[in-house]
């Protein structure tokens, strides 16, 4: 078989916090070469679906995706799935709550933000936050820019909405495996290594966490990553070898509101791909 020379599994649209539209991110997909790729918006499947009706003959290969955000006693996660089926009632039904935890989430941000520091915003902005399909601190920073509460979008999440802590409702790890399953989709780990903000997991705390999600179900881990140092790099390659996982490369572009190149993986050449990202590929491949 011939593997594609270029993948991006891990990007986001404005139906999540990037900034592209899906047709922007399928153009912007062809410009850098990439021969294969998934658009992983958070808790949401419909960037999936719309990019797959706008694809034409000729575009690259296309692999549904998505990103739940999860959480349970012991930490964050956050949960790739790859080609699922996109009307498949396990993944809808858990797409949806996730957006309904997201909804709570923005309006408790949002009461914080007047009871705290007296921001409030006009009805119209508040209708297009509560509008958008994954409302996020970005969207809530670009507001805040806009009423001169913040100079920058990051000065506004750092050093205003990031202060407010609440015991939000989070997916369950093992909620969002068994959803992309009963989907016929691929569980996988983003950034193994990375918890919450600059938070690090590694070595046995890591091997704990990733022994957990397995028995839940996980099939395979991102070892390939933008933020990835080729250290931490090898380290999640040598887990998933030890343990019989799958392995997928992205990049977490995410257009303006990360300072991320799309198809930046850290995957230098399809002579180099590990047998776990080949056999990731053939089944993708084999489901087409």
């Amino acid at each position: 078989m011939t593997y594609p020379k270029k993948i991006d599994l891990h990007m986001h649209t404005v139906i999540s916090d990037g900034t592209d539209t899906p047709s922007e991110i399928i153009e912007k997909v062809k410009e850098k070469g990439i021969e294969l790729f998934s658009v992983t918006d958070h808790d949401a499947v419909k960037s999936s679906a719309l990019v797959k009706q706008l694809l034409k003959k000729g575009d690259p290969a296309f692999v549904p995706g998505v990103e739940f955000s999860c959480k349970d006693s012991e930490g964050r996660y956050h949960i790739l799935g790859y080609n699922y089926d996109i009307d498949a009632k396990p993944i809808t039904q858990l797409v949806n709550t996730g957006h309904n935890y997201r909804i709570e989430k923005l309006r408790k941000r949002l009461d914080f933000l007047e009871s705290e520091f007296s921001f409030t915003f006009g009805k119209q902005d508040i209708d297009a936050l509560f509008s958008l399909d994954n409302p996020g601190k970005p969207h809530i920073g670009n507001i805040m820019v806009k009423y001169g509460y913040a100079k920058t979008k990051e000065d506004a999440i750092n050093n205003y909405i990031n202060r407010f802590h609440s015991k939000n409702e989070y997916v369950k790890p093992d909620d969002a495996i068994k959803s992309i399953l009963l989907s016929n989709g691929i569980p996988v780990l983003a950034h193994p290594v990375y918890g919450r903000g600059d938070e690090l997991i590694l070595g046995e705390d890591l091997v704990y966490r990733i022994k957990k999600l397995i028995s839940f179900g996980l099939m395979g881990v991102e070892a390939f990553y933008s933020g990835f140092t080729s250290k931490l790099q090898n380290e999640v390659l040598s887990l998933a070898e030890e343990y019989n996982l799958l392995v997928t490369a992205g990049s977490d572009y995410h257009g303006k509101n990360k300072m991320v190149t799309l198809g930046d993986t850290n995957l230098n050449s399809e002579e180099n791909y590990p047998q776990s990202l080949k056999r990731f590929i053939d089944m993708v491949y084999n489901k087409k």
